[in-house]
């Protein structure tokens, strides 16, 4: 990104290293100012509002099933509670004027795969085709190697949906290859793409 970006992250979520100015507050909060939006910790207060923009029969269609549709306010405030509990903290919203209209986050590995991790992200249809998840995964991908021991970044959008690719390949994700027959959404099989960013292979912009 041509712009600095400022993240503050909580005690339990600081790092050391080169990059972006980090500092440290007393509670538990990570934030990205971006252009016109903020990537930031998840807030009990997102679970009023947030079933508006994620009970969207399409969006679901592209995400796991853990992803409920129809998309309740129980599941909203069930969702903030989870993610808000999980430490470390891998989940966070998309925020636009202080409204939770996304999210973004991980999957972490483990065992041999500790070193990588899933990325995942969702944004409301109202908000579609403005570079917002553009934007959003490039300075989430250069937090999230910051903040873990990663050595790698992937991600695995459906071959049936070619704008979340084309967002993987703007950020610096390479295509790794199809995996065939390997998912089931909405009883139809599905080809997955694997995306991956690795450092040593890629550049952050």
């Amino acid at each position: 990104m041509a712009r600095s970006i400022c993240y503050e992250i909580g005690r339990s979520g600081g790092y050391a290293g080169a990059g972006p100015l980090v500092k440290s507050t007393e509670i538990s909060t990570m934030t990205i100012d971006c252009t016109t939006f903020t990537i930031r910790s998840w807030q009990e207060s997102d679970a009023l509002n947030l079933a508006d923009y994620a009970n969207d029969k399409e969006i679901w269609l592209n995400l796991r099933d853990r992803f409920p549709y129809p998309y309740t306010a129980t599941d909203a405030a069930d969702w903030v509670t989870f993610a808000i509990g999980v430490q470390p903290e891998t989940n966070f919203a998309i925020a636009i004027n202080g409204k939770a209209v996304g999210g973004i986050g991980l999957i972490l590995g483990e065992d041999i795969q500790r070193c990588s991790a899933e990325v995942g992200y969702w944004l409301g249809r109202a908000y579609w085709g403005k570079g917002i998840i553009s934007e959003a995964l490039i300075a989430f991908t250069a937090y999230a190697f910051r903040r873990f021991e990663l050595t790698r970044l992937y991600a695995v959008p459906y071959l049936r949906n070619p704008a979340s690719m084309r967002v993987l390949e703007k950020a610096g994700y390479q295509y790794e290859g199809t995996m065939r027959q390997s998912a089931i959404k909405d009883k139809e099989v599905l080809d997955p793409a694997l995306y991956a960013f690795v450092p040593a292979l890629g550049s952050f912009h």
